[in-house]
C-alpha cells in the first residue's frame, strides 16, 4: 500500500472523536469559559489545558472499549451490575445527560434571542427540533454523512473568536501566568469544576464507545493495532481542535472583557460588540446557536446509549427530544437567568465524572475484558488520579457551599 493509500485509509477511519468533540464546545463552555475569563483573567488558563489533556486520554480509552470489545462502555457496565444496582446507575447517568441537555437546549434558545430576537422559550422549542432533524441525517444518510455534518458544525463555532483575537491579540506574558495552577476563593474553584465538567463530559464518554463501536465493530485482533493508532490520531486531532476552540473562549473573554460587566451570555455578546465590532458580536452569537444545534443533537444520542446499554431499551429520539427538553422550557418560561442554568449544568456534569470514569478505568484494566489491549500500569494510574483530582474538587465546593466560606 502506498502512502497516499495508507493516509486515505486513515482518514477514512476517523470521524467519532470529532462527534464526541462537539459536545466540549456546547454552550455550557461557552458560559463557563467566558465567565472565568471576564471575571478573573488568565487565572484559570491551566484549568482548560490541563482538561483537555485529560479529556484525551479518557476519550481515547472509551474508544477503545468500543473497538476491542463490539460494545458500549454502558453495555460493559451492566454485565458486571444486578438489576437494581444497573436501574440506579442508569438514573445517575440519565441525570448527568439531560444536565448536559438543558445546558444546549438553553443555548440554542439564547443565541436565537440575541440573533433574531425570539422569545426563550420558542428558541429552546426550535433548538429541539433542529436537533431532532440532525439525528434524522444520521438514522437515514447512516454515520459517515452524520459525521461530515458535525464537523462542518464543529469548524463554524471558533470562526467569531479567531477574529476576534485576530483583532486584539492577547499579551502572551499575560497569558503564561494563567499556565501557573492556582486558585483563589470559592468562585474560582466552582468556575474550575463548571470548566471541568464542560470538558470531561460523562454523557460522551459513554457515547464514544458506541460510536467507535459503530464505525469499526469489534475488530480483531490481528487488525487492532492499526485501528487502536487511527483512533489515537482521531482523538488527538479532535482535542487539539476542541481545546482550541475553548482556549480561544477564555482568553478572548480574558483580553477583551476583563473589568466589563460581562456576566451573561446577553452581557457578553453586547460587550464584543462595543468593545471590538458588532460583526465580532454576531459571529460569538452563530457560534453558540451553532452549537447548541449540534451538540443537543449528540446529548440525545448519548442518553440513547446509556439506555439501551444499561436497560436493554429504546425509546424514539422524538419521544426523548421531548422529555428532555420540557424541563429547559419550563426554566426558561419562570425566568430563571439562563447564564446560571449554564454553569449549574456544568457543575453536574462533573459530579457525574467519577461514575463514568471508575468504570472506564476498570474495565480497560481487565485482561479478562480487553485481552492484551488493557491499560499499562501508568495509563490505569492515570485515569485514576484524574478521577480522585475531579472528586476532590468536587467535594471543596461542597464543604465551600456547606459552610459558607
Amino acid at each position: 500500500m502506498d502512502r497516499k493509500a495508507r493516509i486515505a485509509r486513515v482518514v477514512s477511519l476517523l470521524g467519532p472523536a470529532f462527534v464526541a468533540a462537539v459536545a466540549y464546545v456546547d454552550p455550557g463552555n461557552f458560559a463557563a469559559n467566558f465567565s472565568a475569563g471576564a471575571k478573573h483573567g488568565y487565572l484559570l488558563l491551566w484549568v482548560l489545558i490541563f482538561a483537555n489533556l485529560m479529556a484525551g486520554l479518557v476519550q481515547y480509552l472509551s474508544a477503545k472499549v468500543g473497538v476491542v470489545t463490539g460494545k458500549s462502555l454502558p453495555q460493559v457496565i451492566a454485565s458486571r451490575l444486578g438489576d437494581k444496582s444497573r436501574i440506579a446507575y442508569w438514573v445517575q447517568a440519565e441525570v448527568v445527560a439531560a444536565a448536559c441537555d438543558l445546558a444546549e437546549v438553553v443555548g440554542g434558545a439564547i443565541a436565537l434571542q440575541l440573533l433574531f430576537n425570539v422569545p426563550l422559550v420558542a428558541g429552546g422549542i426550535i433548538t429541539g427540533l433542529v436537533s431532532l432533524l440532525l439525528l434524522a441525517t444520521y438514522t437515514r444518510k447512516g454515520q459517515h454523512v452524520y459525521e461530515r455534518v458535525i464537523v462542518s458544525l464543529l469548524l463554524v463555532i471558533p470562526i467569531g473568536f479567531v477574529v476576534g483575537l485576530f483583532m486584539h491579540p492577547p499579551q502572551v506574558g499575560q497569558m503564561l501566568t494563567g499556565v501557573v495552577p492556582r486558585l483563589e476563593g470559592k468562585e474560582t474553584i466552582l468556575l474550575a469544576v463548571a470548566m471541568l465538567g464542560a470538558t470531561i463530559m460523562p454523557h460522551v464518554v459513554y457515547l464514544h464507545s458506541a460510536l467507535s463501536r459503530d464505525k469499526h465493530g469489534k475488530v480483531e485482533v490481528k487488525k487492532l493495532q492499526p485501528i487502536l493508532r487511527a483512533t489515537k490520531i482521531d482523538v488527538a486531532i479532535a482535542m487539539v481542535l476542541a481545546g482550541g476552540v475553548n482556549i480561544s473562549m477564555l482568553v478572548l473573554a480574558a483580553s477583551v472583557l476583563k473589568g466589563n460587566a460581562a456576566d451573561s451570555l446577553e452581557g457578553i455578546f453586547q460587550a464584543l460588540g462595543t468593545n471590538l465590532t458588532p460583526l465580532v458580536g454576531w459571529l460569538f452569537a452563530i457560534g453558540l446557536l451553532v452549537s447548541g444545534f449540534a451538540s443537543t443533537s449528540v446529548g440525545t444520542q448519548a442518553g440513547d446509549v446509556i439506555m439501551h446499554g444499561l436497560l436493554k431499551r429504546r425509546i424514539s429520539p422524538f419521544v426523548r427530544r421531548i422529555l428532555v427538553i420540557i424541563p429547559s422550557i419550563l426554566l426558561l418560561a419562570f425566568a430563571v437567568d439562563p447564564t446560571q442554568i449554564l454553569l449549574v449544568s456544568q457543575i453536574a456534569l462533573s459530579f457525574g465524572i467519577p461514575f463514568a470514569l471508575v468504570p472506564l478505568a476498570i474495565a480497560t484494566s481487565s485482561k479478562r475484558i480487553m485481552g492484551e489491549a488493557r491499560n499499562t500500569r501508568p495509563i490505569t494510574i492515570a485515569i485514576y488520579l484524574i478521577t480522585a483530582f475531579v472528586s476532590m474538587l468536587n467535594l471543596v465546593l461542597i464543604w465551600l457551599t456547606v459552610t459558607g466560606v
